[in-house]
């Protein structure tokens, strides 16, 4: 086998030269560490920036369903999404397809700071993304959706219909 040595600023010669889960690794702290830095204030930081994206989504707003899809433990989730409320970002509502269940609502504030934090994020995606042009980034953005199509998205709990907000 034979190791690839490359200066630090210098991309690998060959991408079989890559290691895999060390690049991912190494792009996801890079990724993590600024975008903790611009929705730090959010309530949960970027829990409660994920929260609030998914919210926005409209297909299931179901708080257990949010939980499961971000891997948050329920009973976190539950703190997350009352800070969040507290916050005058979200309100909860009976789930019409499960009353048990709650489904997490965007007010026009949660609204308002979701634009805000996302163009935030956005810089930082620019950043982390800055050694590749913006057709490149486009392409790895492109081939990122793809390599990750077949991950699930649990709906499970959204067996009625979309929110209405």
């Amino acid at each position: 086998m034979t190791k690839v040595t490359e200066a630090p600023d210098q991309a690998p010669s060959s991408a079989t030269g890559v290691d895999l889960g060390q690049a991912l690794g190494a792009l996801l702290r890079r990724y993590l560490d600024s975008a903790r830095t611009v929705v730090d204030e959010l309530p949960g930081g970027p829990r409660g920036f994920q929260i609030l994206t998914i919210a926005a989504e409209g297909v299931c707003s179901n708080q257990a369903t949010i939980a499961l899809r971000l891997g948050i433990d329920r009973t976190v989730m539950t703190y997350l999404v009352d800070d969040l409320e507290k916050a005058g970002m979200v309100t909860r509502r009976p789930d019409p397809a499960d009353r048990r269940a709650r489904q997490v609502v965007l007010t026009t504030k949660g609204d308002r700071t979701l634009d805000s934090a996302s163009a935030r994020i956005r810089e930082v995606e620019r950043d982390v993304l800055r050694g590749l042009s913006d057709d490149e980034a486009e392409v790895f953005r492109s081939l990122l959706a793809r390599v990750t199509a077949d991950v699930p998205a649990d709906h499970s709990a959204c067996a009625g219909p979309a929110p209405t907000c």
